[in-house]
């Protein structure tokens, strides 16, 4: 098992060799590091970015180091990975800093429309019902251009607008076979994400229905627990194991570790 979706004190998470041990504990072989990050000359974004600390273009070289240094005494595969924020008006500027920064593997991840983050219920709850329909249109938009750019190994949490409750429900059979269709022409391959699996209102990216949409078109799949402190790795770890084996998943790498690897 190899968890490719975590965070540190770089993003919004816990101490870095604390989530390194909770890997080791946890059995896992592998644990990726994908802080977030924002790269955008928008003022909202910069905004946003300052506002939450999802700098890692400024501090990924430090972040490298520290990483270097838990290496030494890990017992497990540590990767230098990001977990960026998605928007098609930013990728002149995201692809100029991932070929500078050169990380092991990316993660892609659309959390905002039209500059409204898609987690918060507020953004949406005075919108009539053909608008929450258009947001949800513009979220599979941006999800489709992400995985098109061939920018990302990965694409993170697909339907997380399932996580907004006027925004849950309103994804149909045909925007799940748009973003198959995508998948299975692009070198980027989803993850089966197991932030909000073990809480009491569980919630797995993607859901059954767009599971099996991927699964119809041949897409592999990868692993995150989208984990943000140590205890969290080893339930979620434990939760994915279950899953893989009662769909018959076997997972993939990200395809940047998978090419190095050969």
């Amino acid at each position: 098992m190899y968890d490719f979706h975590a965070h540190t004190n770089y993003s919004d998470g816990s101490f870095l060799p604390g989530m390194v041990r909770a890997a080791e504990e946890a059995c896992l072989e592998g644990i990726g590091l994908t802080d977030h990050c924002t790269i955008s000359s928008r003022t909202e974004a910069n905004a946003t970015r300052n506002r939450y600390g999802f700098n890692l273009d400024l501090t990924y070289e430090r972040r490298r180091d520290a990483i270097e240094q838990v290496r030494e005494r890990a017992a497990v595969d540590v990767y230098d990975a990001v977990e960026m924020d998605y928007d098609p008006r930013d990728e002149p500027e995201i692809a100029a800093f991932l070929e500078e920064a050169n990380f092991q593997y990316t993660i892609g991840s659309v959390h905002a429309v039209e500059d409204e983050n898609v987690q918060v219920a507020s953004n949406f709850e005075d919108l009539s019902e053909s608008r929450r329909d258009d947001v949800v249109d513009d979220y599979i938009d941006r999800l489709v251009a992400l995985i098109d750019s061939e920018l990302f190994d990965v694409a993170a949490h697909l339907d997380l607008i399932e996580r907004t409750p006027p925004l849950q429900g309103r994804t149909t059979v045909d925007h799940y076979e748009r973003v198959a269709r995508a998948f299975a022409d692009s070198r980027t391959v989803p993850e089966i994400n197991a932030g909000r699996a073990t809480r009491e209102d569980p919630l797995v990216h993607p859901d059954p229905e767009f599971l099996e949409s991927l699964r119809e078109y041949d897409v592999a799949v990868t692993l995150g627990t989208d984990s943000h402190a140590p205890d969290e790795i080893g339930e979620r770890t434990a939760f994915l194991e279950e899953f893989l084996t009662e769909r018959d998943l076997e997972p993939v790498s990200p395809p940047s570790l998978e090419s190095h690897a050969r």
